[in-house]
């Protein structure tokens, strides 16, 4: 449980810092005179890299464990967001924006430590907390950024410094929870891989076919359907982290403040939604085996859809804001019902299997940010991303898996040991 509870928060941490400078783009904007399509390079910027480096943070997990993957992760990846402060242009805002996109493959360490954690009827529920919990950061970062901004102009600093400086408080808190991440965690439930690689036989970790078993893994067309599925979820949350400030600045003449106060509801639903989508995906996997947990899957994302098409046409400030919470709500769960699937499809694998499905998110971020850099207005952009949204939820429901894999998950799960029963009471049952 420690490993668990300082996953989700440097997850959280990856997350604001990832995130920290979109509700202070206001500013950014007007200070470097950036136009829409600037702005349109900058969002796809942001979430372009974590592409890359989610299909190698997968297969480091697999090789070298998690604990010095995340720990190497969060301390060079403070380093950008510490560092944006340092731009005088488009030209050197996007880079730094660029680089620190890199953060974001903090999810694919989070979810294999989580999978590799917890028994499989609850792995779901972990996988989702753990991920809804840190996707927090992008809901929180919304409100606080701006309130962290405000305490530099209170103290007499320009608002060209003073978004600048309030950039500085993430990446310090990024660096300091790499340091304690390596300290305060063990890659498995069994040890540290280097301590048990050579001592447990059927360990899969830090093992030379790590490569082999990744190449596996890209053949499986089931990887690449989650990955269309997570793109269709996670890679819209990453969209709207990055626009519904401005969105609601534009759309409805708000004032910065406000508008990231609003925007900040839609990444606050993490702190239940996702889990919910995990705690579903259990339960149907626990009643209808792995098959169940892909139709939980498609329907939450058949959800998400028809929610983002009622919120694109709302003019209402209080109609959008109602819808936007629903259909924040169907997001999250899409994500938690796809990572309750991920952990089944390749349990030598687990590492490139997240690497690959979390980088679907990224490039559904990618794409949808194309979208919005051109003539198309929000509106429009958001409604025609919904259509696509709705068709994702039929695909998903061509993950398909063996009778033998629905057999070893089920004689897993008749092994669990229910809580408040000892071990040897079944035993002599049997």
């Amino acid at each position: 449980m420690r490993t668990f509870h300082l996953t989700w928060i440097a997850f959280f941490l990856c997350f604001f810092g990832w995130f920290g400078i979109a509700p202070l783009m206001v500013y950014v904007r007007e200070e470097l005179s950036l136009t829409k399509a600037q702005i349109g390079n900058i969002i796809i910027a942001s979430v372009a890299i974590t592409i890359f480096m989610r299909l190698l943070i997968g297969w480091l997990c697999d090789k070298i464990g998690p604990r010095i993957a995340y720990t190497f992760l969060l301390i060079f990846g403070s380093i950008p967001v510490m560092c944006i402060g340092l731009a005088d242009s488009y030209l050197t805002f996007l880079l730094l924006r660029l680089a620190i996109g890199a953060i974001g493959a903090s999810f694919v360490i989070t979810q294999y430590h989580t999978s590799v954690m917890f028994a499989p009827n609850i792995i779901g529920t972990a996988n989702a907390t753990t991920a809804g919990w840190g996707n927090l950061g992008g809901g929180v970062t919304q409100m606080v950024m701006p309130l962290i901004f405000g305490f530099f102009v209170a103290f007499g600093f320009t608002t060209g410094v003073s978004w600048r400086l309030a950039m500085v408080v993430p990446g310090v808190a990024l660096f300091l929870m790499g340091i304690i991440y390596y300290f305060g965690t063990q890659d498995t439930p069994g040890g540290n891989f280097k301590d048990i690689k050579d001592t447990y036989p059927t360990f899969q970790g830090g093992k030379k076919n790590s490569l082999a078993n990744f190449l596996l893994v890209i053949k499986d067309s089931r990887v690449w359907l989650l990955f269309l599925a997570y793109g269709a979820c996670f890679g819209i949350e990453l969209t709207i982290n990055n626009i519904a400030a401005l969105y609601y600045v534009d759309q409805f003449k708000l004032t910065p403040p406000t508008a990231g106060l609003i925007a900040g509801l839609f990444g606050l639903m993490n702190l239940f939604a996702r889990t919910l989508g995990g705690v579903f995906g259990d339960k149907f996997g626990i009643k209808w085996g792995l098959r169940g947990r892909v139709v939980w899957l498609s329907a939450a994302l058949a959800g998400e859809g028809i929610c983002l098409i009622l919120f694109s046409q709302m003019t209402s400030l209080i109609l959008a804001i109602s819808s936007m919470i629903v259909f924040s709500l169907f997001v999250q769960m899409s994500e938690g019902a796809t990572f309750s699937v991920v952990p089944f499809v390749n349990k030598k694998a687990i590492g490139a299997v997240s690497g690959i499905v979390g980088a679907g998110g990224n490039v559904g971020a990618v794409s949808a940010g194309f979208l919005f850099r051109g003539e198309m207005t929000y509106q429009n952009a958001l409604l025609m991303i919904g259509v696509l949204v709705t068709v994702s939820a039929f695909f998903a429901l061509l993950v398909r898996f063996s009778m033998e894999e629905e057999k070893e998950v089920g004689d897993e799960m008749s092994q669990i040991v229910p809580p408040g029963e000892k071990k040897t009471d079944l035993l002599t049952a049997t």
